[in-house]
């Protein structure tokens, strides 16, 4: 895996040009947010558990045919797998939202994860919705610490939930 500096200095690299401002500028702000990122990922590591309930507990009570006889939730097994997915793209957001480079996602969760939901009849909207949850969730948490202001933490933690959901937005299957 790769962060943030490493594709940025391999951009510049592959040009064969040295750091411009531009670039030292790329690199002081990601190091004045390690903080506000490291707590971030220090609070998914210690809380993941009770994140994914919260974020799964919402996204029932504004969808609960989800979990009714006949919704994508429905038994036990289901209910199993869909909070299963919901840690893992909690966990991988925590990898991007740490290296600050969404591209992670890409190659390791968003590429042929539609195709997959596809196959298996997995709707992709209530997904999406539940990964919005979990970034607000995630962002809610920090601030309730009092780390950092409101915009500060839309703009470090958002992205890779973002990035998830604008990946598995475009292929909306629906529900069994």
């Amino acid at each position: 895996m790769r962060d943030a500096i490493t594709g940025l200095i391999g951009r510049y690299d592959q040009l064969g040009r040295y750091l411009d401002r531009s670039a030292i500028d790329r690199i002081d702000v990601y190091y004045s947010q390690a903080a506000l990122r490291l707590a971030a990922v220090e609070l998914i590591n210690g809380r993941a558990a009770s994140i994914v309930r919260e974020a799964s507990q919402r996204l029932w009570q504004e969808d609960p045919e989800l979990i009714l006889p006949g919704g994508n939730a429905y038994t036990t097994r289901r209910l199993a797998a869909c909070l299963r997915d919901l840690d893992y793209f909690l966990r991988y957001a925590s990898y991007a939202l740490i290296a600050d480079d969404v591209k992670i996602l890409d190659e390791r969760v968003l590429n042929g994860l539609d195709d997959t939901y596809k196959s298996l009849g997995v709707p992709t909207g209530p997904t999406v919705r539940g990964i919005a949850l979990l970034g607000e969730v995630v962002v809610e948490q920090l601030r309730s610490s009092g780390l950092a202001d409101a915009s500060s933490l839309e703009a470090v933690v958002r992205p890779p939930f973002d990035h998830l959901c604008r990946g598995l937005a475009s292929t909306n299957v629906r529900a069994r």
